[in-house]
């Protein structure tokens, strides 16, 4: 078992890693534009959050449907769900994305952002939503490849979005080698640009029947009946991630009420606490194909020992992560801002609630691991509680009586995530998601 989780896990943190550098790379460079710049960005990342209540209950519905297939040993329908999966994906990025290329600067303006940083964020937004449809299928794409077992292939495409975005970045953004200087909307487009050549790879490799999954071109026709399961699986991860999107945005606004330079202290912060995240997705990952497979295959005490070995993994890691950042904050808050009040504020961030993700990492694993097993309506239920019944309120009541106000706002956030940790635990250790039928 310990073998399965590592065989699966090690791919998936690499390629999280890599989704996430990709960020990084794009804020090392843009922190070279001025603080301003690292606000927008900060904000555009925001604002992006709100596509992946799509992305996360499609990938949600993919999981627990593409792996119970595989572990019930019917690879074609397998693939027949991953194809309906990758039409919906095409359809709903091509939406979403015109719907946000629409409201960026209404977003960028509710969330308190200054008419500068305003103007920098919707330049790099309006590029972002238009080639969002690629972000939609790779990510799909990889997550069918994961539910099949298959951890590899979705490691090496992220390695060659990173390395096309490394490259591209300061030639789009500083204008090197006869580009045009276009600053932060070259960081948009070279993420962009290395998305769509990942996805055509991703794509081409699903179709040539190479692998464990084969998806045909009829296998993208519109199936009602199937459409509509696996809408149905996802629909309550789309609520989830939608209650945590629209939850960042006031946080944010909260946030930006205290100055810019808290905002890119914010930013950077997050940044940070997404990396050290990355083990707990790809381990939550992992749990999630295992659980779904094991239940296909009428093994549900084989499931969960599963999920509870990857979620104590991902406690020591968590651990040890919480321990380096805690050390050496100031310093890597450094690295993208050397704004003196950008580093004071971001450290305190980093200090305060790093070793509280513990209770993060926990509630990734064993929500992936329900995800796994189609039961996606209790890790909604808890995300609302835990977000907009104490994370919220509890920021704004501590960003007003506590000073410096930001510091208030940390604590709200290391007490919400501690709640979240301990309601996820608890319905895991029930048990009812072992009877779920997909």
């Amino acid at each position: 078992m310990l073998r399965g989780i590592l065989t699966l896990a090690g791919p998936m943190f690499v390629s999280a890693i890599l989704q996430n550098v990709q960020s990084l790379i794009d804020l090392f460079w843009v922190g070279h534009l001025g603080s301003d710049a690292v606000a927008a960005l900060a904000i555009s990342g925001t604002t992006l959050m709100l596509l992946f209540p799509l992305i996360i209950g499609m990938a949600a519905g993919t999981m627990a449907v593409v792996s119970r297939r595989f572990g019930e040993g019917r690879p074609d329908k397998a693939s027949e769900a991953g194809g309906q999966s990758l039409a919906l994906s095409l359809v709903f990025g091509l939406t979403t994305g015109l719907v946000g290329w629409m409201v960026a600067r209404k977003v960028c303006v509710l969330l308190g952002a200054t008419p500068e940083v305003a103007t920098l964020a919707v330049s790099y937004l309006k590029i972002s939503f238009l080639g969002s449809f690629s972000m939609f299928m790779l990510f799909i794409g990889n997550t069918i490849l994961q539910a099949a077992g298959n951890a590899i292939v979705p490691m090496l495409t992220m390695i060659l979005a990173n390395l096309l975005n490394l490259v591209l970045d300061p030639v789009m953004i500083f204008g090197l080698c006869g580009m045009p200087r276009l600053e932060i909307r070259g960081a948009a487009l070279a993420t962009v640009t290395a998305q769509l050549v990942s996805v055509g790879v991703v794509q081409a490799l699903l179709c040539s029947g190479r692998l464990r999954v084969h998806i045909h071109l009829s296998s993208w026709r519109l199936r009602p009946a199937l459409a509509a399961q696996l809408m149905r699986i996802g629909f309550p991860g789309t609520g989830q991630m939608l209650s945590r999107s629209l939850m960042a945005l006031v946080l944010m606004r909260i946030v930006a009420g205290c100055g810019t330079a808290a905002v890119a202290a914010y930013g950077i912060g997050l940044r940070f606490h997404m990396i050290a995240l990355m083990p707990a997705f790809a381990l939550g990952n992992a749990a999630g194909a295992m659980v779904g497979q094991n239940l296909g295959a009428g093994k549900p005490q084989r499931a969960q020992a599963a999920a509870w070995l990857a979620a104590a993994m991902d406690v020591v890691i968590t651990i040890v992560s919480a321990a380096v950042l805690t050390i050496w904050a100031p310093a890597l808050i450094r690295v993208f801002d050397a704004n003196p009040q950008v580093v004071a504020v971001g450290a305190a961030y980093i200090r305060t609630t790093s070793l509280f993700y513990v209770f993060v990492g926990v509630a990734i694993v064993l929500g992936r691991g329900l995800i796994g097993a189609g039961d996606t309506v209790p890790p909604m239920v808890f995300t609302i509680i835990s977000l907009w019944g104490f994370q919220v309120p509890l920021a704004v009541v501590l960003s007003r009586t506590v000073t410096p106000p930001t510091q208030g706002i940390w604590w709200a956030i290391a007490c919400a995530v501690t709640v979240h940790g301990i309601l996820v635990a608890g319905w895991f250790l029930l048990g009812k998601w072992k009877k779920k039928k997909v």
